[in-house]
């Protein structure tokens, strides 16, 4: 048995007036990309200079206009790809680099010379204030911890004085927020605010990291709260999130911390970073978009993200992520394939407004196809085979005949133990059902004029187990009649219970496909079908394939 005993519950927050349970997002918050940081400094093997080149402009071209590029005071491969950023031009104007620093002299002042000549730059400024690292690892007072702030802060100033020509903000992040006592938190960022005094045109960022998920995402909503009700000189504040992923709620308590008020979020792609990661960055952006709100973030081709997080960071995106997953857009289940189908329909009625079971967002926004949202195996129903076929194929089976095809492809996915692709689809429903020539096959016919009572009499040679036969039946068609030569001919009762037909192709030399269902009275069924650029011979080649279910 595992010990429980050995922990402790989080505390909650005294809060009865909270505001954040009533609020909504209704825009996108400032984005911070920390891939290069915090995701990279997690990696077993962490990018080489090149491919840190690679992902900023990837970062760029996607939209992101505050990057986090490194610790450059702690690594000459960090040092100097800030140094490449700056001396060869690299940064667009409308992009602010940011580096993070300790709350060290010696680190404070590499960092400002990491970032000499540069436009302008933010200098994220952090030092550890929780009670556990207070107590166990630095054994410092809050009022010790607070001198440490309170010194960095001085320092980023004096140094920036150095560099007029490069125009920085500043950012300061009591690290381990969430284990800090509440007030605490207040108390140290506001000796910090009083020393930067932020500006309207200079505002400051107040970083308050879930360094370590330890409760409840509505937890770390209200601390979120209860800071931003504390700190002074709010209007000039940039209230700033980075969550950590512990508990597994990181998007969650992102998107509670900014309905509690929160400006600013710092996150990573696919949710990259040190222990079980960082806030899911692109996921918070895309549920942001499926509620009908520009996300800032451009992620409508979502494979080039998942291609370049890959390559470069050797991890693999789950297939079950929520919008980039191989396999978010598929269907197994045949009343999730079904559904899907029919809502797909439906959008054609009106195709502003996506409403789709099962599929919170369209894929072609993401720059995914309709092609796989349904995957046939051993748990799919008619649905999804019929889905197949129509999107594919331009094929629409009779409901009964999707039934019996789906019978047939359930037990091709139980022996083969996988799904069973659109090509192999087609491929079994023409070799099961289309054109049958065992045993009956039909050659040639010919329609003999109508008598007064507008009948049709149908003359047609077939084969039956390959020898030839001439066969002769009247109906109120050429169909009903094939059918009735056939009935009298073999000596059983044929009914057709329901027949379709539609072009496949489009244009003067279009393929027809008929579908034909027929019984024999006693219980057998039937289902057929036939092609040809005639119509005519389309049926009567579904009801010879049907019927050769029936007679053996």
């Amino acid at each position: 048995m595992m010990n429980y005993t050995k922990y402790r519950q989080y505390p909650t927050m005294n809060m009865p007036n909270r505001k954040w349970p009533s609020a909504v997002i209704t825009k996108a918050p400032i984005w911070c990309s920390v891939d290069l940081r915090d995701g990279n400094q997690s990696l077993e093997i962490p990018m080489s200079l090149d491919e840190k080149m690679e992902f900023f402009n990837y970062l760029v071209k996607i939209g992101f206009k505050e990057i986090e590029i490194g610790f450059p005071a702690a690594s000459d491969t960090e040092f100097e790809f800030a140094r490449k950023l700056i001396d060869e031009n690299l940064i667009p104007d409308d992009v602010v680099v940011q580096v993070l620093t300790q709350s060290r002299p010696e680190i404070i002042k590499k960092t400002f010379q990491a970032l000499r000549g540069a436009k302008k730059a933010i200098v994220h400024l952090y030092n550890s204030t929780s009670t556990l690292q207070r107590d166990v690892v630095f054994g410092n007072s809050m009022e010790q911890t607070t001198a440490l702030a309170v010194e960095g802060a001085k320092l980023l100033i004096s140094e920036a004085e150095k560099i007029p020509e490069t125009d920085f903000f500043f950012q300061y992040s009591p690290e381990s927020f969430t284990g800090t006592e509440m007030d605490y938190a207040v108390e140290i960022c506001n000796a910090v605010i009083d020393v930067i005094k932020p500006t309207a045109k200079k505002k400051l960022i107040i970083n308050l990291p879930s360094t370590v998920e330890m409760a409840t995402a509505n937890i770390y909503a209200d601390q979120i709260e209860y800071q931003c009700s504390k700190l002074r000189n709010r209007e000039n504040l940039i209230v700033s999130l980075h969550a950590h992923n512990d508990r597994g709620t990181a998007v969650a308590a992102t998107e509670l911390a900014i309905m509690a008020g929160a400006d600013r979020v710092e996150g990573t792609l696919f949710g990259n970073g040190e222990r079980t990661g960082n806030t899911d960055i692109m996921a918070v952006a895309m549920n942001i978009f499926s509620q009908g709100i520009d996300p800032e973030l451009d992620f409508s081709d979502i494979d080039a993200a998942v291609e370049i997080y890959e390559r470069t960071t050797r991890l693999a995106v789950h297939p079950r992520h929520p919008y980039a997953g191989a396999l978010v857009y598929t269907a197994f289940s045949g009343s999730h394939q079904d559904a899907i189908r029919k809502g797909m329909d439906r959008m054609k009625d009106h195709p502003d407004h996506w409403e789709v079971p099962y599929l919170p967002i369209d894929p072609m926004d993401v720059g995914r196809t309709y092609d796989p949202i349904v995957r046939i195996n051993s748990q799919s129903g008619k649905g999804g085979v019929a889905f197949v076929l129509e999107q594919n194929y331009g094929m629409f089976l009779p409901r009964a005949f999707q039934q019996d095809f789906s019978i047939v492809i359930t037990k091709l996915s139980d022996r083969s133990h996988t799904d069973v692709s659109p090509s192999a689809i087609r491929n079994v429903f023409f070799d099961t059902y289309v054109d049958g020539r065992n045993p009956i096959s039909i050659e040639k016919y010919r329609e003999i004029n109508k008598s007064d009572d507008e009948e049709v009499t149908v003359e047609a040679e077939i084969t039956y187990h390959r020898q030839p036969l001439t066969i002769c039946g009247m109906g109120n068609g050429i169909i009903d009649a094939f059918t009735h030569a056939l009935e009298k001919h073999f000596e059983v009762k044929l009914e057709i219970n329901d027949y379709r037909e539609h072009s496949m192709e489009y244009g003067t030399k279009a393929r027809a496909i008929s579908y034909v269902q027929v019984s024999d009275g006693k219980g057998k069924v039937g289902f057929g079908a036939g092609t040809s650029s005639n119509i005519i011979k389309s049926s009567l080649r579904a009801v010879v394939s049907a019927v050769n279910k029936i007679i053996d």
